[in-house]
C-alpha cells in the first residue's frame, strides 16, 4: 500500500507539470525562469517519505498549487490522512475581503473540516491539533512585514512548539525577495501587521523567515518547534518570479506586488490605492486631490465589497503605465508616492486615519513624524539604516538561497 501511494503521487504531480510547460503570468510581462525551478511542494522526494504515514494538518490558501493542481487535493488522492485545513487571511479559497472573518467549515471537495485563523482565533488549540504528527504550511508570500501569512505562520509554529508537533514549510520564492528596506518594527508597534523586529521588506522566503523566527527565539517563553523546510530548487534571491495565481484578492499582478511595499503605507491614510477597481494596488487617489492627470471611482468587487471613497471621483495617478520590470528594478521602497500626496493634499489634518493603523504598518510612529515634519525622502532614509544594516547582517545566517544582491547592499 505504502509503494501505491507513492506511484499515486509521482503520477499524479508529472501529469500536472506535463500540462504545465508554460510559464503562467498574471501580467502582460512574461519572465522566463529557469526550467529546473521546483518550489517545495513539488519537491515530494524530499518528504514523501517523512509523512507519508503520518497523520498532517496544513495552513494552505490558493497559491497552494503542485503544477495545476491544488495541493490538498493532489495529497488526498494520494492517500494522505489529512487531518485538518487551516485557513488564513482571506480564506481557504482566497475570495475574502482583507480583514474579513473567516468562518471554520468544510471543505467541499474533500470533506476535511476547515478552521479558521484569521478573525478571533489565530493559533491552533490542543483541540485542533490533537493526534497530529506533523503541520505543513504552503502559502505564497510576497514579502512584505505587513503581509499576514507569516503572522498566522509564528501563532501556528508556537502552537507546535508549545504541543509537541512537528512543523514542516513547503518553500516557496519571494517576489520581492531581491532586496532588503524599510524601517525596523519597534516592538512597542507589535501587531498583526508586524509582529517581529524586521523592516518592511525583509528579502526572505518564508522558509528562511520561519528559521529565523524559530533560531531568534521569537516565539517566546524559551520555545523552539521541530521546524523542516523543504527548499525550492534553482532558486536564488535575484530570480524574477512570476507568480502563477493571485497571492490574495487585491494583488491581481506582479506589478501590483512590487508595488505593494511602497503602497501599502496608504492603508493608513484616506487615500485609495485602487481597491474597489481592476487595478488595486497600481492607482493613488482620493476626493479633493489636485490633480487632472487621472482619476478614479471605487466600487464593491469582490475582494472589496465596501471600499474606501465607494462612489467618489478620485483624483491621483496611474502607475499601470510603469513597467513592471522597471519597478522591481528600482529595489527600494519609493517613499516618493506617499510623500508627494501628502504635500499636495487637500487636508492634511485628516491625511492619516485617527486609528493610527499607518504606525502599526510603518512599524512606529517615526515615519508619520517625520512626514509631517517635512523631511526628504533621503533623510527619512538615512533614518532607517543603522538598523537595516543590522538586520541584513542577521539575515545572512538564515538564507538558503544565493544572494547576488548583497554586494550591492
Amino acid at each position: 500500500m505504502k509503494i501505491k501511494f507513492f506511484v499515486v503521487i509521482i503520477s499524479l504531480l508529472n501529469f500536472y507539470c506535463s500540462t504545465n510547460k508554460e510559464q503562467p503570468t498574471l501580467g502582460s510581462l512574461a519572465i522566463e525562469q529557469a526550467p529546473v525551478l521546483k518550489v517545495g511542494a513539488e519537491r515530494l522526494d524530499l518528504y514523501w517519505p517523512l509523512i507519508k504515514d503520518k497523520k498532517v494538518a496544513f495552513v494552505v490558501n490558493q497559491t497552494s498549487r503542485m503544477g495545476n493542481a491544488h495541493l490538498i487535493d493532489s495529497l488526498h488522492a494520494a492517500g494522505l490522512d489529512i487531518a485538518r485545513i487551516f485557513a488564513p487571511e482571506h480564506g481557504f479559497r482566497g475570495t475574502a475581503d482583507a480583514g474579513e472573518k473567516i468562518k471554520d467549515g468544510k471543505d467541499a471537495t474533500t470533506g476535511i473540516p476547515i478552521t479558521s485563523l484569521y478573525g478571533k482565533k489565530r493559533k491552533p488549540s490542543a483541540e485542533d491539533l490533537a493526534g497530529v504528527d506533523w503541520v505543513i504550511f504552503d502559502i505564497q508570500d510576497v514579502g512584505a512585514r505587513f503581509y499576514t501569512y507569516i503572522s498566522s505562520m509564528h501563532y501556528v509554529m508556537q502552537a507546535c512548539a508549545e504541543l509537541g508537533v512537528s512543523f514542516m514549510v513547503f518553500d516557496r520564492p519571494n517576489p520581492n525577495g531581491h532586496y532588503v528596506d524599510g524601517p525596523v518594527l519597534d516592538v512597542d508597534y507589535q501587531s498583526f501587521v508586524g509582529m517581529h523586529k524586521v523592516p518592511v521588506v525583509h528579502g526572505m522566503t518564508v522558509g528562511e523567515y520561519a528559521t529565523m523566527v524559530n533560531d531568534e527565539g521569537w516565539l517566546g517563553e524559551g520555545v523552539k518547534c521541530d521546524l523542516k523546510v523543504i527548499p525550492c530548487a534553482g532558486y536564488s534571491h535575484q530570480t524574477s518570479y512570476v507568480l502563477p495565481i493571485k497571492p490574495s484578492p487585491n494583488l491581481p499582478n506582479n506589478r501590483a506586488i512590487y508595488l505593494y511595499p511602497s503602497l501599502c503605507f496608504f492603508e493608513g491614510t484616506q487615500v485609495s490605492i485602487g481597491r474597489g477597481t481592476d487595478k488595486q494596488f497600481q492607482l493613488i487617489g482620493l476626493p479633493g486631490y489636485p490633480s487632472d492627470e487621472f482619476s478614479f471611482t471605487p466600487v464593491p468587487k469582490d475582494g472589496a465589497r465596501y471600499p474606501k471613497h465607494q462612489d467618489k471621483l478620485c483624483k491621483g495617478f496611474d502607475l499601470t503605465i510603469k513597467e513592471e520590470a522597471d519597478i522591481r528594478q528600482e529595489a527600494r521602497l519609493n517613499l516618493s508616492y506617499l510623500l508627494e500626496v501628502y504635500e499636495n493634499a487637500p487636508n492634511k489634518d485628516d491625511f492619516f486615519l485617527k486609528s493610527n493603523f499607518f504606525d502599526k504598518l510603518a512599524g512606529g510612529k517615526s515615519l508619520q513624524e517625520q512626514i509631517k515634519a517635512g523631511w526628504s525622502e533621503q533623510r527619512i532614509r538615512e533614518s532607517w539604516e543603522p538598523q537595516l544594516s543590522q538586520f541584513k547582517q542577521k539575515r545572512k545566517k538564515y538564507l538558503l538561497y544565493p544572494d547576488e544582491f548583497a554586494v550591492k547592499n
